[in-house]
């Protein structure tokens, strides 16, 4: 039970950041490597799979990822890049915060759910394949956002 708990705590802590980081990134121009670093930072996560007992089956491995795919279609939405001069930012979306916090109780309710069926290791690994799935395609959306405004911005130039 205290392990539950204290990974909650650290998911909000986490989201908490997350919306702070957002705001204070919308105030400066996006780069292609603003939007790229943080699935590649997060990826070096999947060391933990050396550790025998936080290895997933490869079932659930996909249906970790296919989740996460499909939790990431809210952020995408709320996820819109504007022209201001000659760069382009990231727009704060109201519903961020909103959303935010409802993966992340989704995300609880989910937790508690399967962490009675599954040990603690294997549940870990499901949320960080869940967790790394929902932001790759969240990033990936936001890459070909960006550069499709990119190639206006330049034809815009021309």
């Amino acid at each position: 039970m205290f392990w539950i708990i204290a990974s909650t705590v650290v998911a909000a802590c986490m989201a908490t950041l997350m919306i702070f980081v957002r705001l204070k990134a919308a105030k400066k121009p996006a780069s292609v490597k603003k939007i790229i670093l943080p699935p590649v930072f997060m990826s070096t996560g999947a060391l933990m799979f050396v550790v025998p007992a936080l290895r997933v089956p490869w079932a659930q491995v996909l249906e970790a990822f296919v989740v996460g795919m499909i939790f990431s279609i809210f952020l995408i939405k709320s996820s819109k890049f504007e022209i201001k001069q000659d760069d382009i930012y990231l727009i704060p979306s109201k519903s961020f915060v909103f959303i935010l916090f409802g993966l992340l109780a989704v995300r609880i309710i989910i937790k508690l759910v399967i962490g009675s069926t599954i040990s603690l290791g294997e549940t870990s690994g499901m949320f960080f394949l869940l967790a790394f799935g929902m932001i790759l395609t969240w990033r990936l959306a936001m890459l070909y956002k960006y550069k499709k405004l990119e190639r206006q911005l330049k034809y815009r130039n021309a």
